[in-house]
């Protein structure tokens, strides 16, 4: 990066529920703040299961009911580049955070971080749908990635982080 511009990678087990509408969520954020040109936004998974597929229907179905920006996103594994190309890389529970500092080199940039740490209600963990059968716990997973993506991105903005 630049040193102007920051970098924010969100992950998950399978790149196709919680972080891509974490990364849709944020980059929304971003463009509310007026600072598109500040960021560099991915989602990446831990596990290789759903390498090249789409997000989730539930997940594309989540973004389009609250007009998230969505571009033609392909599941992607996380990489060991990763881990210095990203300022910040955002796990989505605890069992993420885990895999991601085992997964990191010894000499990583990134700041591995817990995205729910900035829940303002204190719900550390990411809500994880996958193995639901309705919308409900899609929906929880965007509120939840809403409120602890603009408490991010506000701190960004003030310089606390």
């Amino acid at each position: 990066m630049d040193g102007t511009t920051k970098s924010a990678l969100f992950v998950c087990l399978g790149n196709t529920c919680r972080s891509p509408i974490a990364e849709a969520v944020f980059m929304d954020e971003v463009k509310k703040a007026g600072q598109e040109d500040k960021w560099n936004i991915d989602s990446a998974a831990i596990a290789n299961w759903h390498v090249g597929k789409n997000p989730n229907r539930r997940s594309i179905e989540t973004m389009a009911k609250h007009n998230l920006p969505f571009r033609h996103h392909k599941a992607r594994q996380i990489k060991k580049e990763d881990f210095n190309k990203f300022d910040y890389i955002f796990g989505m529970d605890r069992w993420n955070i885990s895999d991601l500092k085992e997964r990191a080199p010894a000499n990583s940039s990134a700041n591995i971080l817990l995205l729910g740490d900035f829940d303002p209600e204190g719900q550390r963990n990411i809500r994880d749908p996958y193995c639901d059968t309705g919308l409900e716990g899609f929906e929880e997973c965007y509120v939840q990635c809403v409120r602890s993506c603009k408490a991010f991105l506000a701190q960004t903005t003030e310089g606390r982080i």
